[in-house]
Formats: C-alpha cells, structure tokens, sequence
C-alpha cells in the first residue's frame, strides 16, 4: 500500500489469510494503511516480541491479530504493547469448532485487554480499527459514516423490495 500504516495486521499462520484478507480488503476501502504479516506466537516468538514491541514507533496505532487453535497471538501482543489489539479468532484446521481461539482471545487476565470479534470476523476488525483511527482522523471518520449510511441504505431497499413482492416471492429470488 501506498499509504502509511496505521493499522497492522497480523496472523499466526498463513492458512490463516482467507480470513484476514477481509480486514485488509474493508481498510482499503476505507483508505486506511495498513500492514499485514503473519506473525507465530508459538514458531516464532522472538518476530512477535520485536513486532509488538516495535509497532508504535513504526506509526502503527491499532494491531489486529488473527488466529487459530490456542490462539496465543493477540493475547500475548497486547502483553507487549498498549496500542489496542483487535484478537480474530479463526476456525481452522485444527480447531475445536472454533471456540478453543474464541475462549483463547476473549479471556484475557485484568490488565491485557483485547477487543474480540466474531469467529472469522476479520471484516468487523477492520472496521473497528477504522473506527479506532476514524476517532482522530477526520477523513477516515467521514469514510466511515460513508459506509454506514450505505449500509442503512441497502437494508432499507431490501425491506422495500420485500414489502413490494412479499416473502414467497422474495425466497424464489434468490
């Protein structure tokens, strides 16, 4: 990206990326920079502390961390830094339906804070993060009043379209 960035995204494991890739694909359309790694709590944890510990001065502001099983990533992250982390918890492989990373993420100690979103729910982290820089940054802040307002606008043309047609109609449509 041409952009600097604010937001890093990082995730413990390449297999990982179908997932993350929808943080960096909201943040793109909100023109946020952003950056995006993967980052092994448990392979390689000497690129977590150097990542966690450098972040800040390397301008970033918000980190979303990505991962799956144990999903260690976030937690220990935010241990390392006092920028706010975004925890995904992504159902992979090796998952117990997903919630061994969502109890991972979401049971942090007093102290170690991580905002956690749905399981897969990279989108919302990036929108989160937007939201966290959009506080400051008044062209981001308006780029996501924008998106909410299409939001508003697309529920209510789906409500009109099904007032018009009825239910039945609107199932055989699909």
């Amino acid at each position: 990206m041409s952009q600097i960035a604010q937001v890093g995204i990082i995730m413990g494991s390449q297999s990982d990326l179908p997932v993350m890739a929808e943080a960096a694909e909201i943040l793109e359309e909100l023109g946020v920079g952003f950056e995006l790694t993967v980052v092994s709590a448990h392979r390689t944890p000497d690129r977590m502390v150097d990542y966690a510990r450098s972040a800040r001065e390397r301008g970033l502001r918000v980190i979303i961390a990505g991962a799956g099983g144990a999903a260690h990533l976030p937690g220990m992250v935010a241990s390392m830094t006092s920028l706010p982390v975004i925890g995904v918890p992504v159902k992979s492989s090796n998952s117990i339906d997903g919630w061994d990373s969502i109890l991972s993420i979401l049971q942090m100690p007093g102290g170690i804070p991580v905002a956690t979103v749905a399981l897969n729910g990279a989108k919302n982290a990036g929108i989160l993060a937007a939201s966290m820089v959009g506080a400051f940054d008044l062209e981001v802040g308006k780029k996501l009043d924008q998106y909410k307002e299409s939001l508003r606008k697309k529920v209510e043309s789906s409500a009109d379209e099904l007032s018009k047609v009825g239910w039945k109609a609107a199932l055989t449509k699909k």
